[in-house]
């Protein structure tokens, strides 16, 4: 029996396949397969099933590779709004929380004290503007009896207004306090888990002291930097494809959240941000890895196949094995190879710019070691792709 042509010229005892491009080099079990498959084929002569798909036009977009990192919108260092001990620490790093919830407290014992004050205060002026209130009453009853002159009443008047201010200012002071004193308890101003206490039990602290950090959970940001030279091209229509280490197997596809119109100079790259709901994705928390392909939409179309269909050559030709006329699926045809010059790379497919037309069907499986004029059974390609996500 005679060796195809792809394999003239190598020893015998050598692997006979030639490079593959795609995702990687197949294992030697699978090629061994497809070999005693060939052979006993060709010695029945019976045709071999191969797997193709029509060659067609179809719009080119460039896949940028990029790495970010995911982010909460919510991050706060909580402090307190006034000075104290720290009386008690109802939290620690990794707890969840909700909005509300009391998570520490500083020792309200002088607070509590200047209340009281406060609010005796108060009282206080409370009195005195009753009896300044009385007293102007009487004055106001004897005008008219002429038994007390009008410049009299005009003062008690005035005083009464006076007292009516001071308790004004008493009641003000009363609910600072109070207020000072609520602030003493240091609450969640949204639901988030603690990520870091910074304080104890006993230590003093001013204002502006950090003594917890909390993260939000209500919204996850995946933040990359992309190279300033993209800028013009993103827009509201892109798209990007997101993968994490915590969920393989599985593609994000989602659209574009915001892109920031200010380049680093560092590093000439400019912030791109996608939204991703944790409740629909519980595994992914902030501060992991997001890596993505960012599409670029060239506007343009060319003939596109996939990359399961090249054959390289050590010498850099480049072909494919295609039908020698339109062939139903499920139906036998000989097949050929032709040279192809191919484009851009974009997912798992490829631009051919030379070489192939429009309709040809092209062998995407079972082509490592055809001859040329072989008879092939031709069934229309499935091809299987990792889990993906849209929004």
């Amino acid at each position: 029996m005679q060796w195809p042509r792809h394999w003239r010229g190598r020893q015998s005892g050598s692997v006979p396949a030639p490079a593959r491009i795609g995702k990687g080099i197949k294992s030697h079990s699978r090629q061994w397969t497809m070999l005693l498959g060939l052979w006993s084929v060709l010695a029945t002569g019976q045709p071999i099933g191969v797997e193709a798909v029509v060659a067609q036009s179809r719009p080119i977009f460039e896949d940028v590779p990029i790495s970010g990192t995911l982010t909460s919108p919510q991050v706060s260092l909580l402090s307190a709004q006034v000075e104290g001990l720290v009386s008690e620490v109802r939290t620690d790093a990794g707890d969840t929380v909700v909005a509300g919830q009391s998570l520490l407290i500083l020792d309200t014992e002088l607070s509590e004290i200047a209340l009281q004050a406060a609010k005796a205060r108060v009282e206080s002026a409370r009195q005195t503007w009753l009896d300044s209130q009385r007293r102007f009453q009487e004055a106001q009853s004897l005008i008219n009896q002429q038994s007390i002159a009008q410049s009299e009443v005009d003062a008690l008047a005035a005083r009464m207004r006076i007292d009516a201010a001071m308790l004004e200012v008493a009641q003000v002071n009363a609910r600072d306090q109070q207020a000072r004193l609520h602030r003493h308890t240091i609450k969640a101003p949204f639901d988030g888990v603690v990520s870091r206490r910074l304080i104890d039990v006993g230590e003093w602290v001013a204002p502006g002291t950090a003594m917890l950090e909390l993260v939000g959970q209500s919204q996850l940001w995946a933040d990359y930097q992309v190279p300033q030279r993209f800028y013009p091209q993103v827009g509201p229509q892109t798209r990007l494809r997101l993968r994490f280490d915590a969920l393989p197997g599985q593609i994000l596809d989602k659209p574009m959240h915001a892109k920031v119109p200010q380049s680093r100079s560092n590093g000439r790259t400019f912030l791109l941000r996608v939204a991703i709901d944790p409740k629909q994705y519980p595994e992914l928390i902030p501060g992991m890895s997001a890596s993505a392909n960012l599409r670029l939409d060239l506007h343009r179309q060319s003939l596109v196949i996939p990359r399961d269909a090249l054959i390289r050559y050590p010498d850099g030709r480049i072909s494919v094995w295609v039908s020698q006329q339109q062939t139903k699926w499920g139906q036998t045809s000989k097949v050929t190879e032709q040279l192809v010059e191919t484009g851009i790379n974009f997912g798992e497919s490829v631009e051919v710019t030379r070489g192939l037309n429009a309709g040809q069907q092209v062998i995407v499986r079972g082509n490592e070691a055809l001859q040329e004029g072989q008879q092939v059974r031709l069934e229309q390609a499935k091809f299987l792709k990792p889990k993906e996500s849209r929004p």
